[in-house]
């Protein structure tokens, strides 16, 4: 903790860097972060890959402030668990900081920062966010407590709950729309499976993260326990992405693709050019061993 602080107290010039395609958990850590910084009177920038942020998180403060240019004056970086230098194309003179933003609140209490209302706010979007809306299995009394004391601090949760959890686009609407149409039902209707190509994203305006909601939902259905998208990109790579709500380990399977993540929810990249059915057919192939009949 006093290694980060010291490192700031020297930096001239901070960098913070979300992930390429933002949620709202990495903005809101970020933005936090920004805010913490201004506090300390320092000159901080904001910087995504991301050329376009989602439209829901407009509301958390800062946002307009990202930028998809990495500053040359930049003395310290600061990732909020998105990688490392190589992977985020720093320059090798700057300084990289690694903070893991689930733990970004309890950084600030141990230092006795003043969580302001956009702070609290930002924190508050973020733990929205990852308790998927406090009904996550991850969620207990520790998660209600922070959400109590955010409130406290003057976070707008309404506000949140407003943009994050209800706020839809037509685009998001129309995806919704063709995905459920040429939906798959496999393994007696436990394994949901959705093929997108590039053309259905360019036809309906809609972006990664609106897929994702899809997929989440999905998982709602009766029987349904894992949830599978294979998504095309415009060089007909494939992106695949898994989410799970029972015993199903989406990570161990992701790992046979070079994929990451965690047991409920873990994505991959296809990078050879294979026929988007049989990339189908291997995944459903891993997902039928690891369902438990």
């Amino acid at each position: 903790m006093n290694e980060i602080l010291e490192k700031i107290d020297k930096a001239s010039h901070i960098v913070i860097i979300s992930d390429v395609n933002p949620d709202a958990g990495s903005i809101g850590s970020a933005s936090a972060m920004y805010s913490f910084l201004l506090q300390k009177h320092k000159k901080v920038s904001w910087f995504c890959k991301t050329e376009v942020v989602n439209y829901r998180f407009s509301f958390i403060a800062w946002v307009e402030k990202i930028r998809d240019s990495f500053p040359a004056s930049a003395d310290l970086a600061i990732s909020l668990g998105c990688g490392d230098k190589k992977n985020l194309g720093i320059e090798p003179m700057c300084d990289l900081i690694n903070i893991e933003r689930h733990f970004l609140y309890d950084f600030f209490k141990a230092n006795e920062v003043k969580i302001n209302k956009k702070m609290a706010t930002a924190l508050y979007a973020e733990l929205l966010y990852d308790s998927d809306a406090f009904l996550s299995d991850e969620v207990d009394g520790t998660t209600f407590a922070l959400a109590k004391e955010l409130i406290e601090c003057g976070a707008d949760f309404k506000l949140c709950n407003k943009y994050i959890m209800k706020s839809v686009s037509l685009a998001a609407l129309r995806l919704k729309a063709v995905m459920f149409k040429n939906m798959l039902l496999e393994c007696d209707a436990r394994v949901a499976v959705f093929c997108l190509s590039d053309e259905d994203m360019r036809l309906t305006g809609a972006v990664t993260e609106d897929c994702e909601a899809v997929l989440a939902e999905s998982l709602n259905l009766i029987h349904v326990e894992v949830s599978l998208l294979l998504k095309q990109n415009s060089d007909f790579t494939i992106k695949g992405f898994l989410r799970s709500n029972s015993e199903v380990d989406c990570v161990k399977i992701a790992a046979n693709f070079d994929g990451e993540g965690h047991k409920k929810r873990a994505d991959f990249d296809v990078d050879s050019l294979e026929q988007i059915d049989d990339i189908k057919n291997r995944v459903l192939n891993l997902i039928k061993k690891e369902i438990i009949i």
